[in-house]
């Protein structure tokens, strides 16, 4: 299964631009194809990380609301 594979990253606390410069970095120094949860609580991820990934070229596997934010499901790219 997709969630016992993929390594959990704790961005909860943290305001735009922070989430997705921390996710950045941290997929930078991930293998193409891994799978990373992002986990947040900044309210403009649901438009920030998305919109990352797509310049970004990686790919939103799957979004899910969680209490006091959302998880992202993040697949590296090439």
């Amino acid at each position: 299964m997709v969630n016992e594979i993929a390594e959990t990253y704790d961005l909860r606390g943290l305001n735009c631009p922070l989430p997705v410069l921390k996710a950045k970095r941290r997929l930078a120094d991930m293998a193409p194809g891994s799978l990373l949860w992002l986990e947040t609580t900044d309210p403009l991820a649901v438009i920030d990380i998305p919109a990352f990934c797509q310049e970004a070229g990686h790919r939103l596997v799957e979004t899910q609301p969680v209490e006091g934010g959302h998880r992202f499901l993040v697949e590296r790219g090439g």
